[in-house]
């Protein structure tokens, strides 16, 4: 039964690990328009926290369970926020749609986890929530990610224009719309979460604001065509990964151990650029438009490395088609959570690989 409430609230907490993006979306038109956004950085304890549960420690079911509830009581935080700023009740909402924070990401073992309490976020802020995206897309045989492909399709495909989406956040994934073909899409491997590793580890800070950093390095050839003989490359769609894959130990098993750290960052850069490139190069089929979303959208060496590559494509971030890059993948699970409520399919299978359409989400009702 379709929801006579147009209006949802869509939080994405990213691979990044920087904060919630929250968004207000109206659906009542054609096209979805955002009302208000707003973002809540995560405090150090809670990222930290965070951090910890992506490998096994001890006592790890309890430490989530405790980080799930911390979770629901920061989004429901933010949703607070959200509102005040939109001047709407919590009435006059009809869903939120939360993506929950990743902490493993295993489809070839059939499963994925998304640490989050969606009844207590429901409790918290009066409204209904949707939760639980990837799971059913698994259970049909998928990769359970990305599902943003089908909203990019929706609110960024061009009936005579062949365009590329790249959402550059932690990971990089990649919707290829090209007129008359299936929308495909997959993860084409790290974005931003290397580089943020890594300047963290050597300079204390969160990102290399503008790719700043990296510029005051040189690419390492050998390193980079090291880091490019992981396996996840070569791969073909459907795939998508995480930070099981991706993390500090990955880079410093490539390293001999003398090279400066300015270089590495460097390349760690470039490895992003040059993952994404090929897999367009390889998938895609000659775009005449790439466009990006995300906080990579942002690191200028990043998006100058991605023009330099692809010299018969325009490159631009999402900005230029009204959507600010920013917040994209809230709007995304935000539009994802009204087709649940309506009862629409949320996955593509050429995307994920599952069996068929499927129905995403958990409700749980207010």
């Amino acid at each position: 039964m379709a929801s006579a409430v147009p209006l949802v609230v869509g939080l994405m907490s990213g691979t990044s690990l920087d904060g919630i993006d929250a968004a207000l979306v109206d659906f009542s038109r054609s096209q979805p328009r955002t009302l208000a956004t707003f973002w809540q950085p995560y405090s150090d304890a809670i990222r930290q926290q965070a951090l910890r549960l992506q490998t096994a420690q001890h006592d790890e079911i309890h430490s989530a369970a405790l980080f799930a509830n911390e979770l629901a009581r920061c989004y429901a935080e933010a949703v607070g926020h959200l509102l005040t700023k939109a001047g709407v009740g919590a009435g006059q909402v009809a869903a939120i749609g939360c993506h929950g924070q990743t902490i493993r990401h295993q489809p070839a073992a059939g499963y994925t986890v998304q640490l989050n309490n969606p009844a207590l976020l429901a409790e918290l802020t009066g409204i209904t929530v949707v939760a639980d995206f990837r799971s059913r897309d698994i259970a049909a045989g998928g990769q359970g990610a990305p599902l943003v492909p089908a909203f990019h399709a929706a609110i960024f495909g061009d009936p005579s224009r062949h365009r590329v989406i790249l959402n550059i956040g932690g990971i990089a994934n990649l919707t290829d719309l090209n007129p008359g073909q299936a929308v495909r899409g997959f993860d084409s491997g790290p974005g931003n979460l290397l580089m943020d590793a890594w300047i963290e580890r050597h300079k204390g800070l969160r990102y290399d604001d503008g790719g700043q950093w990296a510029e005051q390095g040189q690419v390492l050839p050998e390193l980079l065509d090291n880091l490019l003989t992981d396996s996840f490359f070569a791969a073909s769609p459907p795939k998508s990964c995480g930070r099981d894959e991706f993390n500090l130990p990955w880079i410093e098993r490539h390293l001999a151990g003398s090279e400066r750290p300015e270089d590495v960052q460097a390349t760690l850069l470039e490895l992003s650029a040059v993952s994404a490139v090929r897999a367009i190069d390889r998938w895609c089929d000659n775009p005449v438009e790439l466009f990006v979303c995300g906080g990579g959208a942002h690191n200028r060496a990043l998006m100058a490395r991605l023009q330099h590559h692809l010299t018969n494509c325009r490159v631009a971030s999402t900005n230029s088609l009204d959507q600010a890059a920013d917040w994209v993948e809230a709007l995304a699970f935000a539009w994802l959570a009204w087709r649940t409520l309506n009862g629409e399919t949320g996955n593509l299978p050429e995307v994920t690989g599952a069996r068929g359409p499927r129905i995403l989400g958990a409700i749980y009702r207010h």
